[in-house]
């Protein structure tokens, strides 16, 4: 049986903040040299629970030099709790200098945690898609989107395990759809972040996100997918 703590460190990591998102600041995105990357999203986005270097972000754009490609760090929005709706919110007043040469998004899970329907999410996927190819100067084969990762294999989600794998499989669907309509890069890393289920070390320390080692094999299967087109 979950401990109180353990329940209340759940509902603190996986559901919406109560207050408004803070807006990205408009500034300038070019700080030195090498291809611009905005990451978009939510707790996996931004790393709950692993350090700044080991965000999955951080570790593609270091594997990609790695493979001979000069990349920036990311620039981040993005932030634990966020829905489709709340990363609208919080990229609604972003205008940044110039268009960016990279853009990822991965965004859902907390959609499918809140039982929030999957119209609502379709509509507000779309927006945020067609709000990335313009970060992205309008250039549709310079964004991709990461499908959502199943946090039921994870031991805060050993009780929901199989209603969340379904419907994540659902949400993903309608993930695939918009992005095919959009000429939009899909990458499916569901299926990596299930051998969790049988390999804790994928887990992040508060039992519930995924680790560096995770976010890794996602930057694995993430690099020769995109590294033709940028």
């Amino acid at each position: 049986m979950k401990t109180i703590t353990q329940i209340f460190a759940l509902l603190m990591l996986l559901s919406s903040c109560k207050s408004s998102p803070d807006p990205a600041k408009p500034g300038n995105n070019d700080t030195g040299s090498g291809l611009t990357y905005l990451a978009l999203g939510d707790s996996y986005t931004i790393g709950e629970s692993v350090s700044k270097e080991d965000r999955w972000p951080m570790q593609l754009a270091a594997a990609l030099r790695e493979n001979g490609v000069a990349v920036q760090e990311p620039y981040f929005i993005a932030r634990t709790g966020w829905t489709t709706k709340d990363l609208l919110d919080g990229t609604q007043n972003y205008h940044p200098d110039k268009p960016y040469d990279v853009v990822s998004l991965l965004i859902g899970v907390n959609n499918q945690y809140q039982g929030r329907s999957i119209e609502e999410y379709r509509s507000q996927f779309h927006d945020l898609l067609v709000r990335s190819i313009g970060y992205a100067g309008g250039n549709a084969e310079k964004v991709f989107v990461l499908s959502i990762p199943d946090w039921g294999v994870t031991p805060f989600g050993e009780s929901v395990r199989k209603r969340t794998a379904k419907e994540i499989d659902n949400f993903n669907k309608v993930a695939k759809e918009e992005c095919d309509k959009e000429k939009i890069l899909f990458i499916n890393i569901t299926d990596i972040s299930r051998t969790a289920l049988n390999d804790v070390s994928m887990v992040a320390s508060d039992n519930l996100h995924f680790s560096a080692k995770m976010y890794r094999l996602w930057v694995n299967e993430t690099i020769p997918a995109i590294k033709p087109k940028i």
